[in-house]
């Protein structure tokens, strides 16, 4: 009544396997059609309740599908349906038991592995700033590293010298050629993003009251307005702004510097500034839920954001590894189930923002194999999520990581 109706579906898979069981046993035909028809008359019901406005939530289509297929097995009681539903399904399920149970030993394994991390009295101490680009991670201080992960600051594997990742972060915000030059540090902490904006002065004169206004767009708010400063012919400042982020969601920050110069007497002047664009990735970290815990969030979260596929890459595999790197998500499919080929995937993927907020998505793609084998890989991503913002940010990051693979 509650409108969980995987329970009927369930249910009827049961009782469909139950009359299958009982045909093979009971001899008696006017007792093997009693004891299915008492069955597809319970199955019948649940599909007509959940039709119903009697529910709090209606039935979903792929439990409508689910209890229609039990119905047609006990309608037609065929050998290879019987075989499969039989024995088929038990060994399947068999199998992907033993597969979660390998997992679960290994992800085990892996954990004491990384717990194991002993420091001698006499290891050398390792300054992040003086590590070399081609010395390994393993040399890195392990207290510093902690460190950052506590304050929410982890570095990606790919950023592993400190000073190569500050530069990659650096955005120019103003031409070399206006007056006032300016370019941007973007530090993304948990709760807030700080930038570091370096402004030099590019004339001759004295510019006064130079003032950095921002303004944002999207779940971003400007902690405090910068102070104004005066700078000397060919000098530089540095202007530190705290931005306050509230949610998951792709957020724009836009302003100009203005500023006097001295001894004229005109009006202010006014350069204007190029966007600086936050990265949603820097919030969304791969988590892991249990099944049952995806369903329930999948049927309850409301916003939905369906994405075609549409790229160059070839190979299914490939394609899911390429998306689980552009959206930070793990996949909770297991990896023997999304193995092999079979001209089809579907797969479930699961990521958590650091301010709480679940995200989850289902791959549905196909290889077309009648179009060839250099066809490329065709279906949908199917994003879910509490907030709007979440899932139409994940889905344009999903578009854009689509469109420089196509590229």
């Amino acid at each position: 009544m509650d409108g969980d109706f995987f329970v009927g579906a369930s249910l009827a898979t049961t009782l469909t396997k139950l009359a299958l069981r009982y045909v093979s046993i009971v001899q008696d035909k006017k007792k093997q059609n009693s004891f299915v028809a008492e069955a597809m008359l319970i199955m019948v019901t649940v599909l007509h309740l959940g039709k119903s406005s009697l529910p709090k939530k209606p039935i979903t289509d792929d439990d409508v599908e689910r209890i229609s297929l039990c119905l047609k097995v006990l309608s037609e009681c065929s050998p290879l349906m019987n075989d499969i539903f039989n024995k088929e399904c038990r060994r399947s399920l068999s199998h992907m038991l033993t597969v979660r149970l390998e997992e679960e030993k290994l992800s085990q394994k892996k954990e004491s592995e990384k717990r194991n991390v002993t420091v001698q009295a006499d290891d050398p101490i390792s300054f992040m700033q003086l590590t070399a680009k081609n010395e390994t991670s393993s040399k890195e201080d392990q207290f510093q590293l902690s460190l950052l992960a506590a304050m929410g600051n982890t570095q990606r594997k790919e950023a592993a010298d400190p000073l190569a990742s500050k530069l990659n972060k650096v955005t120019q915000l103003t031409g070399f050629s206006d007056p006032v030059y300016a370019e941007a540090y973007v530090h993304v902490n948990q709760y807030d993003i700080v930038l570091d904006v370096l402004v030099v002065n590019q004339t001759s004169d004295t510019l006064q009251n130079c003032t950095l206004e921002l303004a944002t767009l999207g779940d971003l708010k400007l902690v405090e307005k910068p102070s104004p400063l005066t700078l000397a012919p060919h000098d530089f400042a540095n202007i530190k702004a705290n931005v306050k982020v509230a949610s998951t969601e792709n957020g724009i920050i836009f302003g100009n510097i203005v500023y006097d110069v001295s001894g004229a007497a005109s009006d202010r002047n006014c350069v204007v500034l190029s966007d600086i664009h936050i990265d949603i990735m820097d919030y969304i970290q791969p988590a892991s839920c249990t099944d049952a815990e995806f369903r329930q969030m999948w049927a309850e979260f409301e916003w939905e954001n369906k994405v075609t596929v549409n790229t160059n890459i070839i190979d299914l595999n490939e394609y899911l590894q390429h998306i689980l790197r552009s959206t930070n998500m793990k996949c909770l499919t297991p990896e023997k189930a999304v193995s092999g080929f079979c001209g089809f995937m579907a797969a479930n993927l699961y990521a958590r923002s650091i301010f709480g907020e679940d995200a989850l998505a289902n791959v549905s793609i196909e290889k077309p194999i009648h179009l060839g084998p250099d066809a490329p890989v065709t279906g949908h991503i199917r994003i879910r999520a509490k907030s709007q913002g979440m899932a139409l940010s994940l889905g344009d990051k999903i578009n854009l990581s689509q469109k420089k693979a196509n590229n």
